[in-house]
């Protein structure tokens, strides 16, 4: 377990990293529309998430399933197109149908586990013992997720309480920003699924 620093550094590093930063878009689609109050929900669906990737993820690295990769760059940008779009139409000041945003954080969370899985697969190489390294990184996404969250969280209650935006339009506003980008992203990767 001495690699156990290492891989949770690596794990929130990539979550993290503006490189790639349509997971970051994602949880912050997916807890956009919360409040600080809310954050007991909210730590559920991140972690809802985190069940879904930590299970394509521990798939592919032990390579019982294989998917395409471009095929999976491409869903990546339509979970968060799908996320956001569901928080512009709905009508409601809060959140609502907790069951149904649990088990869309779950199955979205499938997809961007097979997305994290090339990531990992090269930086463990040939490497024989690989359960405690995925742990480990797997706990390490959970972590960088739960900062993007807090961030969030805290972002918005200085906007709506602080500031006094009111909360519909902030999560309008942060769910179009959200949408524009995430449609750019998926018109962009879309051209590889035909090549």
């Amino acid at each position: 377990m001495q690699e156990f620093p290492l891989y949770f550094q690596l794990g929130w590093q990539h979550i993290l990293d503006w490189q790639g930063y349509d997971h970051i878009l994602f949880v912050m689609a997916l807890c956009g529309t919360y409040m600080l109050a809310d954050w007991k929900k909210v730590l559920i669906l991140v972690t809802a998430f985190t069940v879904g990737h930590s299970i394509t993820l521990a798939l592919s690295v032990f390579k019982i399933i294989s998917v395409n990769t471009a095929l999976i760059e491409f869903l990546i940008p339509v979970t968060i197109l799908v996320t956001a779009a569901s928080n512009i139409f709905s009508k409601r000041k809060k959140p609502k149908g907790q069951t149904f945003k649990y088990l869309m954080a779950l199955s979205f969370g499938l997809i961007h586990g097979l997305g994290f899985s090339n990531y990992l697969k090269s930086l463990l190489g040939k490497s024989s013992s690989i359960t405690a390294e995925l742990f480990a990184f797997n706990i390490g996404l959970e972590f960088g997720q739960v900062l993007i969250v807090a961030g969030v969280l805290i972002l918005s209650f200085i906007l709506i309480w602080i500031v006094k935006i009111k909360r519909w339009d902030w999560n309008f506003f942060l769910s179009s920003a959200i949408f524009g980008i995430s449609f750019v992203m998926a018109a962009e990767r879309f051209p590889a699924l035909l090549g």
